[in-house]
């Protein structure tokens, strides 16, 4: 991406690379898929509410630094925009493990700036070192407020899968994962 972001007038992009692509759970007038430079997609953040609780704690995605993440972004009216904001601020900043921050994507060749959720690798819920043995563990037995933490990952490799976006890494984490539920 050389040019420089478009402005949207008001309107604004929320990049999407977890629950996100396939539950977005706000109003916006598109969705489209995306490409943010610089991040890449990782099961490195403990999930107190969600998919597991602080007892049981699942593990959900977050961005870390380094790679390319493939992902959906979705265009917000003016409008709308307080009240999606609201929204997001309740479903991804309630422990503060991510840090909400404009980065540029790449959305059909275009560049945009867009609200995107990057983990803070310095909140105590930031899981950066577990070996594939241990996260797929966590995603086998978490379970919290929207279900399963085997349900995120199954319909975050679904919807990767129908993008045609090949993540090897979440696949062998399946592979684990599946293998325990034996």
């Amino acid at each position: 991406m050389t040019a420089p972001c478009a402005t949207t007038n008001g309107d604004f992009w929320v990049f999407g690379y977890g629950s996100l692509m396939w539950d977005p759970g706000f109003r916006h007038m598109r969705a489209m898929p995306a490409r943010l430079d610089g991040y890449h997609r990782a099961f490195c953040i403990y999930s107190h509410r969600y998919r597991g609780t602080e007892a049981r704690p699942g593990l959900v995605l977050g961005l870390r630094p380094g790679g390319v993440c493939q992902g959906r972004a979705f265009l917000v009216a003016a409008p709308d925009r307080s009240e999606v904001l609201a929204y997001l601020e309740d479903r991804e900043m309630t422990s503060y493990v991510y840090r909400q921050m404009a980065l540029p994507v790449d959305i059909g060749g275009q560049c945009a700036r867009a609200t995107t959720y990057v983990a803070d690798d310095s909140h105590p819920q930031y899981a950066c070192d577990l070996s594939p043995a241990d996260a797929a563990r966590l995603i086998a037995e978490g379970s919290g407020e929207r279900g399963p933490n085997v349900d995120y990952l199954e319909n975050t490799l679904a919807h990767l899968d129908e993008m045609g976006v090949e993540e090897p890494e979440l696949f062998e984490l399946r592979a684990l994962v599946r293998a325990m539920a034996r």
